[in-house]
């Protein structure tokens, strides 16, 4: 019984670690180059207040904001289109890069 438990154990927490290793941070950096950094700043922080800041925010907030543009559940044409080019990977891996990003405080 003792062994089904260390067994137990061991599957949790090697699912818990790769669940968070999962992302290609690189991978992540060269699609937000891409795709993202002409608004948002090619670390996340937008220089311009109409467009949010990225970096330091929520790896699972960024997801599940770019899924719901890409799904329609979020409604904004140009987020919405760039959403559209980028497979679930591609948003795993960029939510993962701006998640890892310092967030920087700016007054406007």
């Amino acid at each position: 019984m003792k062994n089904y438990v260390i067994a137990a154990a061991s599957g949790a927490l090697l699912l818990i670690s790769s669940h968070g290793m999962a992302a290609d941070i690189e991978a992540g950096k060269r699609k937000a180059d891409e795709v993202c950094a002409a608004c948002h700043g090619p670390d996340g922080n937008s220089p311009a207040p109409a467009f949010p800041k990225l970096a330091g925010q929520h790896a699972s907030y960024l997801a599940k904001t770019l899924t719901e543009y890409k799904s329609g559940v979020r409604k904004d044409p140009i987020m919405a289109g760039m959403a559209a080019a980028l497979s679930k990977e591609d948003i795993e891996n960029v939510s993962a890069y701006y998640a890892r990003q310092s967030g920087l405080t700016t007054k406007y």
